[in-house]
C-alpha cells in the first residue's frame, strides 16, 4: 500500500495550518513529529477523512482517494487524539459496536474483540463500563478499536497520551509488530514514541514539512553539534536563555549541561553522542509557534 500526500494545504479563515505538504509512505511505521500547534492534528484528520483539505490531494496506490473513498475507509484504522464513550457501554460493548460499524458481526466480531483485548491487556476489564477506565485504559481501548478491521493504513494521533512508561513500551512493540504489512503514521510530540520503530520521520513545523528522513540520518547530521559542559548554576541560568539545552545533570556543586550548537561552546566542552531528541530540539529551536 502506497499513500501519497500531494501539496496538501489547510486554512482556517486567514490562518494557514498546513502549507504545501508533500511526502509518501509505504509499509512500515512513519513518525510525524512536531510540537503542539505545528499542524500535525490537522494533517492527521485530513488523512483520516474527518475533514477536507483546502487544496491538494491524497493518492492511494496512485489513485485519488476521493475516487475510491469506500475502499479507502474500509482499509483505514484511526485513533483520534480524544475519545468519547457512551456512558452505559462496557469495553466489550464499545468494541462490538465499532466492529459492527466496520462490517464485522457475530462470532467473527467477538473473536476479533477478544484477540485485540488480549493484545492491549484489557481482557479482564471488558465487562467494566468504559467511562470508568483510567486514561491509559481508554487509550488502549482506542488502539484496539483502530485495529478491528485489520487496516492496511493505520493513522494514530498522539496514541500514547495517558500511558505509563510500561504501557508506552508495550504499545511501541505492538505497533512495530503489526507494521510489517501495514502503513502506519504515528503523530506525536514525544520523541521516544518513534525513536526506535519509525522507518522514517517527518518533522513538521509551522504547517510545513521541515525534513523527512530516517532517524539515523537525523542523528548522524548532529555529529559535532552536541556537547557536555560543566558550569555553575548561576552560569547556567544566564546561558540557557540563548542556547539549546537538552539535559542538565547536577554533579556535586556544578551542573553537567548538554548543549546543542553548531560550534564548540567552550574550550573544555566534550563532544557527546547525539540522539533524535537532540535533532528535534535543533530542528525546532526558535521556530515561530514551536519551542
Amino acid at each position: 500500500m502506497k499513500l501519497t500526500i500531494e501539496n496538501i494545504s489547510k486554512s482556517y479563515g486567514k490562518k494557514q495550518a498546513l502549507i504545501g505538504i508533500n511526502f509518501e509512505m509505504d509499509n512500515g511505521v512513519y513518525g510525524l513529529l512536531g510540537p503542539n500547534g505545528a499542524g500535525k492534528s490537522s494533517l492527521i484528520r485530513i488523512l483520516a477523512g474527518v475533514m477536507e483539505a483546502s487544496s491538494g490531494e491524497i493518492l492511494i496506490n496512485g489513485m485519488n482517494r476521493k475516487k475510491c473513498e469506500r475502499e479507502y475507509r474500509s482499509k483505514l484504522g484511526y485513533l483520534p487524539q480524544s475519545l468519547d464513550f457512551y456512558p452505559e457501554f462496557t469495553g466489550q460493548d464499545y468494541l462490538l459496536y465499532i466492529a459492527a460499524l466496520k462490517g464485522l458481526k457475530g462470532a467473527a466480531a467477538e473473536r476479533k474483540v477478544m484477540e485485540l483485548a488480549e493484545q492491549v491487556r484489557l481482557t479482564d476489564d471488558l465487562h467494566r463500563k468504559s467511562v470508568n477506565y483510567s486514561g491509559g485504559m481508554k487509550r488502549r481501548l482506542g488502539i484496539a478499536q483502530s485495529l478491528l478491521n485489520d487496516p492496511e493504513i493505520l493513522i494514530l494521533d498522539e496514541p500514547t497520551a495517558g500511558l505509563d512508561p510500561y504501557e508506552r513500551i508495550k504499545f511501541r512493540n505492538l505497533i512495530s509488530l503489526i507494521s510489517r504489512d501495514r502503513t502506519v503514521l504515528l503523530s506525536t510530540h514525544i520523541v521516544s514514541d518513534i525513536d526506535s520503530i519509525a522507518k522514517q520521520t517527518v518533522m513538521i513545523k509551522v504547517g510545513k514539512i521541515g525534513k523527512m528522513q530516517t532517524n539515523e540520518s537525523f542523528v548522524h547530521a548532529m555529529d559535532g553539534k552536541v556537547w557536555l559542559v560543566m558550569m555553575t548554576v548561576d552560569k547556567l541560568v544566564e546561558y540557557q536563555n540563548n542556547h539549546i539545552i537538552s539535559n542538565v545533570l547536577p554533579i556535586g556543586d556544578r551542573m553537567e549541561v548538554r548543549v546543542v550548537t553548531d560550534d564548540k561552546p567552550f574550550p573544555d566542552a566534550v563532544a557527546a553522542v547525539p540522539t533524535l531528541e537532540d535533532a528535534y530540539l535543533y530542528e525546532f529551536h526558535n521556530e515561530e509557534g514551536t519551542l
